[in-house]
Parts: structure tokens; C-alpha cells; sequence
């Protein structure tokens, strides 16, 4: 049987995104007309054919697990790729149900309410799971696609940042600021993202010749929920990488009640360029992490998994940029 062309295939033929190629096909905005009439015309010669139509896909509900350790009241990195997601699935014409999973439930293997109930035609995974439970979903869900992490032992699909990237990035220009005595705060153990950050980091200062000190790196996190970190009491490096603006924001607050100030006495760098990056006091350099561009890939997944369901799963890697703010400061 011969293996059916998906919109991927196409952006690959086009040296383009699979976000434009769906636009293209679709009618529309935001893609020139000479692109469009060459995506349409390789999509012809490719044999490409859309197997849920938009009007086909009317209807059609998808689930959003979010586990509830991720989700802050006051707002959170994933409250805005969840809305994202909203945005995108409705463009496709297809609702959206939301579900928290409580860490409890995750330990006990329970099933989602929406996906026991049927309530769902697929699933879009928002935040790390255990292995066990990634692969319980699996078992259990025709379609899934995994969002801001992947399961090295388990073949699926998933949507991520380059972390290892991101977390070089960030060591690089503390370096670049003069900066040798570089800790990272972040439970390397918590998620796959805060891993590969954690090992970006790693990279950049073993490539300057610099120690990378355990002594240095911070948890703030544990299985539940942010903790209270535990700096050292003496030898205090002069920066810190932090896996996440929220942590970055809690090490700032912290360090102050021990009296030192951000970015004077200590640098902090964050990731993810959420907005509490910019109500900090001060704003935290980070890298941008671009939630719709995220979102759209998710949901481009997610459509090829329904029209491939045989087909190979992928792992897409985006690409994050430093953007710079004041809590570095130079020496």
C-alpha cells in the first residue's frame, strides 16, 4: 500500500513550514501567491489528499491534558500555549476540552476523565509526564501528540523547544559578560526540557574551560510543586541559569531576602520569555519560546497523525532566540 503523502511531506518538497503549507492549501493569509501556487502544484504531483476536510473535521473534539503542577492561578508559560492551542484547533474547526491531571492520578495511572469517557477524538499531551503515563495514554488514545516534552524510550509524537540550544545560549553570553562562577537552578530530574537545558548549559561551560560545580546547581522543584531553594551559604557563583522564567523569578525574590540583589551582586537568566519575565524586578533576560508557532505545529501534527495513522512519529525541534533585559550585569 502505498504510503500517503502528509502536509510535512509537502513543506519538505517546498523547503518551507508545514504551517504554510496548511495555509496554501486552505486559502489563507499570510502566504504569498507564487508560494502558494508552488505547494498546491507539488501537492497535485505528490498525489496529496486531505483525508479529514475541514468540513469533515467539523465536529471533532481534542483533548488538552495539562497536569494540574503546571498550571499557576496567577498565570503560567502553558495557560498561554493552552490558549494557542484554542486558537488553532478552532481555525481547523474543532473544539477543545481541557482536563488537569492531578499528580495523584498520574502516580495511580488513572485514565483521563475525557479520554474514559470518550469525550475526545485525540489528544494533545501539554506538560511532562511519566513514562508510564505517556505510555498509558498511548495505549488508550488513537492520536496523541506530546507538547514542550518526549519520552526518549517511547516512539512519539512531540513538539518541542531546542532546550540543549536554549541553555547553551544563555551560558554563552553569561560568559560573554565576563561571568566564570555559573550556576543553574532547576531539578535536572523534573522534565526532559529542564535536562537538555541543563546539559546546554553544561556544554557551554565545559567548552570555556570552566567548573561546573554541584554545589551550584539548585533545585526548585520537586515531584508536586515549586520548593524553596537551597543556595549555598558560601561561594556563591556570580550568575545563575535558570530552566524556566518562573524559577528565575522565585531565585530573584529569594536571593533578595538574603540580601543580595539581582543583577549587582548576582546575574539571573531565565527561558521561556513568559510574562512574568517582564513584571520582574528586574526584567529577566531569558529566551523567547514563540507559543503559537508551537501551538500550530502541535495541531499540524495532529492532523497528520489522523491522516497517517501507520506513519512514523516525529520529534520537531524549534528554535529559541536570547532576548536580552537587565538582570546581567557585566564584570
Amino acid at each position: 500500500m502505498k504510503k500517503a503523502v502528509t502536509l510535512i511531506d509537502i513543506a519538505k518538497a517546498c523547503d518551507t513550514s508545514n504551517v504554510t503549507v496548511s495555509k496554501a492549501l486552505a486559502g489563507k493569509s499570510g502566504v504569498s501567491d507564487a508560494l502558494r501556487e508552488k505547494i498546491k502544484q507539488v501537492a497535485d504531483e505528490m498525489g496529496y489528499v486531505g483525508v479529514k476536510s475541514t468540513q469533515n473535521r467539523r465536529g471533532n473534539t481534542i483533548g488538552v491534558l495539562i497536569p494540574s503542577k503546571f498550571i499557576n492561578p496567577n498565570g503560567s508559560f502553558y495557560w498561554a500555549l493552552y490558549n494557542a492551542l484554542v486558537t488553532r484547533l478552532k481555525k481547523e474547526n474543532m473544539y477543545c476540552i481541557m482536563e488537569n491531571l492531578d499528580q495523584e492520578d498520574e502516580d495511580r495511572l488513572m485514565l483521563p476523565h475525557c479520554i474514559e469517557d470518550k469525550q475526545v477524538s485525540a489528544l494533545i499531551s501539554l506538560g511532562q509526564l511519566s513514562k508510564n503515563y505517556a505510555k498509558l495514554l498511548n495505549d488508550n488514545v488513537k492520536d496523541l501528540v506530546l507538547l514542550d516534552y518526549y519520552v526518549p524510550s517511547l516512539d512519539l509524537d512531540a513538539v518541542v523547544t531546542n532546550g540543549y540550544s536554549g541553555g547553551y545560549k544563555l551560558a554563552s553570553y553569561l560568559i560573554k559578560m565576563g561571568h566564570k562562577k555559573i550556576g543553574y537552578i532547576g531539578n535536572k530530574f523534573a522534565t526532559t526540557s529542564i535536562f537538555d537545558r541543563y546539559m546546554g548549559y553544561v556544554k557551554a561551560m565545559i567548552e570555556h574551560g570552566y567548573e561546573v560545580n554541584e554545589k551550584w546547581r539548585i533545585d526548585d522543584r520537586d515531584k508536586r510543586d515549586f520548593i524553596t531553594m537551597t543556595f549555598p551559604e558560601d561561594d556563591m557563583p556570580t550568575a545563575f541559569v535558570c530552566n524556566c522564567d518562573e524559577a528565575a523569578y522565585r531565585a530573584i525574590r529569594q536571593l533578595r531576602g538574603m540580601g543580595y540583589n539581582v543583577p549587582e551582586d548576582i546575574s539571573i537568566v531565565g527561558y521561556d520569555n513568559y510574562l512574568i519575565s517582564e513584571v520582574s524586578d528586574p526584567t529577566i533576560t531569558t529566551i523567547n519560546v514563540d507559543a503559537d508557532y508551537m501551538a500550530d505545529l502541535a495541531v499540524m501534527t495532529l492532523m497528520d497523525r489522523m491522516e497517517e495513522p501507520d506513519g512514523k512519529p516525529r520529534i520537531i525541534t524549534i528554535e529559541g532566540d536570547l532576548v536580552i533585559k537587565d538582570s546581567v550585569k557585566r564584570i
